[in-house]
């Protein structure tokens, strides 16, 4: 009973691993059709036209600290992948772009809020940095970029603690 309690488990835990997506492309991946990638890492958020092809766009992780933009040639093959999430890619990032050229350079964020008296709404990026900090766009509301900061997004603030010593 007992082994067969194992071997039942095991074959679960295989059949888990085969069906989840994968979390992010590797370079053994890199020829493969759109198809076998889609496959592997599940379906992309977004699709986009590139100068030679195509690029599909996949955020990750908890708090999406990673996004990632598999490019492919026109004959559907897979030519290179790059986690776009990093300040190299913000500091690109200027007042008076559109939305869509925010999007084509890091993706769009999952956390959002919009401004007082509706003017505009704010996009904050998780990424993986040494310190707790966000990368935060605003916009305005006809979608071109105001201005970028950092930020500590709400797990990383610091609360303080009042103790009462009765006497």
């Amino acid at each position: 009973m007992c082994r067969f309690f194992k071997a039942s488990l095991l074959t679960a835990f295989a059949l888990c691993l085969t069906s989840c997506a994968g979390y992010s492309p590797n370079d053994r991946m890199l020829g493969s059709s759109r198809e076998q990638v889609i496959q592997v890492l599940g379906l992309p958020a977004a699709q986009k036209d590139a100068p030679d092809g195509k690029v599909l766009m996949f955020p990750r992780g908890p708090y999406g600290k990673h996004t990632y933009f598999v490019y492919f040639n026109a004959d559907d093959s897979m030519t290179r992948w790059t986690q776009v999430l990093h300040e190299k890619n913000f500091a690109l990032i200027k007042p008076d772009m559109t939305r869509d050229q925010v999007v084509s350079l890091i993706g769009e964020a999952k956390d959002r809020f919009g401004l007082a008296r509706d003017r505009g709404y704010v996009w904050n990026y998780r990424y993986v940095n040494p310190h707790c900090f966000w990368f935060q766009i605003e916009f305005t509301r006809d979608d071109t970029v105001r201005s970028t900061g950092y930020g500590r997004p709400p797990e990383c603030q610091v609360r303080r603690i009042s103790v009462m010593i009765a006497n």
